[in-house]
C-alpha cells in the first residue's frame, strides 16, 4: 500500500516510517522542510519525501493522488500562539481537504485521552481535531493515548531530569494525578497493525497501559529502575506558573512547553476499556517494563527520535531551515580560525561529537555559565544535551545550539545559535585544502547587539581559540 505519513519528522512519525517501509509499504513523508528528512531516506526504494506545510494549502499538490492510507500526526506542545486552537483546527482542515482529492481510503490519527469534562487547552484541540478530520470520503481510525513513555520522549526524559537531579522534592499537588502511561512501542503497534484495517474505520479508541499511576508513583517507580531512593513531598501552594518555573528550572524543558505539560497535567487521563488490544494482538508492557526498554535504548545509542530535536524546544528558530543555511556577511561580526588538520576523520569524529555529555572540549566550564545566564532570562540552557553522541543531522538540537547543515562527505557542520542574544549567532566548522576552518558568526540587533559582541570578545578569543586547537589536537 501507498501511506502519507504527516509528522514524519516527529518523535512517533520518525518511529513509524521504518515500520511500515519494512512491511513493504511505500511510504511518502510528509514534512516542511526537506532538510530536516531523515538523509537515510534517500538510498531507500520504498520511501520518498515531500515537501508540505499544512497551513500553507499552495503546497499541498505535492501529496501524490494515489495514495491508501494517511497517518495525521500532526500536533503541537507548544502555546506560544495565541490562536494555537485555531492554527490547529485549519491545519486539520487542510488536511481532510487535501485527502479528499487522492484515493486514501483510510486516515489514522493518534490523539489524547480526553474523557474528563473540564479538559486542558491541548487536550480539547485535540479533541477538537478529531471532529475536523471526520469525512465521508475515507474511514477515520482515532487512537487516544495518555502518557508515551520511551527514550526521547518529553515525559520520559522530564521525568529523568528530575529524579536524577532531585533526591528530594517539594512538588506540586498534580503529582497526584492519575494516568495510565503506555510504552511507545506498544503507541507504536496499535498504529501500524491498524493500516488498512476496514473493521476500525469510523472508530476511536483510548489506548493505555495496564496500571493507573499518578505522576508521584511513575516518579518513584523510575527511581527504583534506576537504583535510586528519592522522597517526595507534594504542596497544595504551587501555582500554575511556580509549577511551570520549577518544571523550567529543573528539566530541559523550555517554558513554553513546561506550561504547557503542566496544564495537561492537571487533568486525570484514564482511558475507557474496549476490544482493541485483542483485535490488534497488543498486550501493553507495565511502566516499569517501558522505563527499562528505554534505558536499554540509550544504553546502545539507539534512540531514533526524540522531542528535543523538535521545534518545540526551539528558543529562537522558528521557520525552514534553508532561511538561515547562507551565513550573512555584511553588517556582521566574526572570530575566524583556521589550524592544519593531522587526521581529517578524526578530527571529523570530534566535530560530530562535539556538545553534551562531551561537552565543548575548552572552558566547557564558560559554556555551563552561558548556559545558566540563558536559563534565568528564559532561554533554553544547555540542558537539551544531545540525542546521540556520534551522529548530527539537519534539525537536530545541540544544546543551546540547532544543527543547519551537517554532511561529513563535505566535511562542513553549520550551527544556529537558539540562546537569547540581541541579535543571531552561526557557528561553522568547515575542512577545505586539509584546513580546518572555525568561523563564529554574530549578527547584532541595535546598540545592544554591538555592546554584547564586544563584551564578550575576550572570552571569545580564548574558549574558541582552544576549541580549535582541541578538534585538530587528534
Amino acid at each position: 500500500m501507498k501511506i502519507l505519513v504527516t509528522g514524519a519528522t516527529g518523535y512517533i512519525g520518525k518511529r513509524l516510517i521504518p515500520l511500515l517501509a519494512n512491511e513493504g509499504h511505500h511510504v511518502v513523508c510528509a514534512v516542511r522542510d526537506k532538510l530536516r528528512a531523515d538523509k537515510n531516506y534517500a538510498e531507500e526504494e520504498l520511501i520518498d519525501v515531500v515537501e508540505t506545510d499544512f497551513l500553507k494549502p499552495e503546497t499541498l499538490h505535492n501529496i501524490p493522488n494515489d495514495i491508501d492510507i494517511a497517518y495525521y500526526l500532526i500536533h503541537s506542545m507548544s502555546n506560544s500562539s495565541k490562536d494555537f486552537e485555531s492554527l490547529e483546527e485549519q491545519c486539520a482542515k487542510n488536511f481532510k481537504t487535501s485527502i479528499e482529492t487522492t484515493t486514501a481510503k483510510q486516515v489514522i490519527y493518534l490523539s489524547g485521552i480526553t474523557n474528563e469534562d473540564n479538559l486542558s487547552k491541548h487536550l480539547q484541540s485535540r479533541k477538537n481535531v478529531e471532529e475536523c478530520l471526520k469525512s465521508k470520503a475515507y474511514g477515520l481510525t482515532i487512537f487516544k493515548a495518555g502518557i508515551i513513555v520511551g527514550s526521547g520522549s518529553s515525559s520520559f526524559e522530564i521525568i529523568r531530569d528530575l529524579v536524577e537531579k532531585l533526591p528530594f522534592m517539594i512538588a506540586p499537588k498534580w503529582l497526584n494525578t492519575k494516568t495510565q502511561p503506555l510504552s511507545v512501542r506498544n503507541v507504536l503497534t496499535f498504529l501500524h497493525k491498524s493500516a488498512g484495517r476496514e473493521d476500525l474505520y469510523n472508530k476511536a479508541y483510548d489506548v493505555f497501559g495496564p496500571e493507573v499511576l499518578t505522576y508521584k508513583q511513575m516518579l518513584l517507580q523510575f527511581a527504583q529502575v534506576r537504583g535510586l531512593k528519592r522522597y517526595i513531598l507534594t504542596v497544595p501552594v504551587m501555582t500554575p506558573k511556580l509549577s511551570s518555573y520549577w518544571l523550567y528550572f529543573v528539566t530541559s524543558t523550555s517554558y513554553k512547553l513546561a506550561s504547557s505539560l503542566v496544564d495537561s497535567m492537571g487533568v486525570q487521563i484514564i482511558g475507557k476499556p474496549s476490544n482493541i488490544n485483542k483485535l490488534l494482538d497488543v498486550n501493553p508492557m507495565t511502566y516499569k517494563q517501558a522505563v527499562e526498554l528505554a534505558f536499554e535504548k540509550i544504553e546502545q545509542n539507539s534512540i531514533v527520535s526524540s522531542w528535543k530535536d523538535s521545534m518545540i524546544s526551539s528558543g529562537r528558530l522558528r521557520n525552514n531551515l534553508y532561511k538561515y543555511i547562507n551565513v550573512p556577511k555584511f553588517g556582521c561580526f566574526t572570530d575566524y580560525k583556521e589550524r592544519k588538520v593531522k587526521n581529517t576523520e578524526k578530527t571529523l569524529d570530534k566535530i560530530w561529537s562535539i556538545g553534551g555529555t562531551n561537552g565543548w572540549y575548552y572552558g566547557t566550564f564558560l559554556w555551563k555559565i552561558r548556559g545558566y545566564i540563558d536559563k534565568l532570562f528564559g532561554g533554553i540552557g544547555l540542558r537539551r544535551g544531545r540525542t546521540s553522541p556520534t551522529n548530527l543531522d539537519a534539525g537536530d538540537a545541540l544544546d543551546f545550539w540547532r544543527v543547519i547543515f551537517a554532511d561529513k562527505e563535505q566535511q562542513k557542520l553549520l550551527l544556529y545559535a537558539e540562546m537569547r542574544l540581541p541579535g543571531e549567532a552561526w557557528l561553522e566548522f568547515k575542512i577545505e585544502d586539509n584546513l580546518l576552518k572555525q568561523i563564529a558568526t554574530f549578527r547584532p540587533r541595535g546598540l545592544w547587539g554591538r555592546l554584547y559582541w564586544y563584551s564578550v570578545l575576550p572570552f571569545h578569543g580564548l574558549i574558541f581559540k582552544g576549541m580549535i586547537n582541541k578538534l585538530v589536537d587528534v
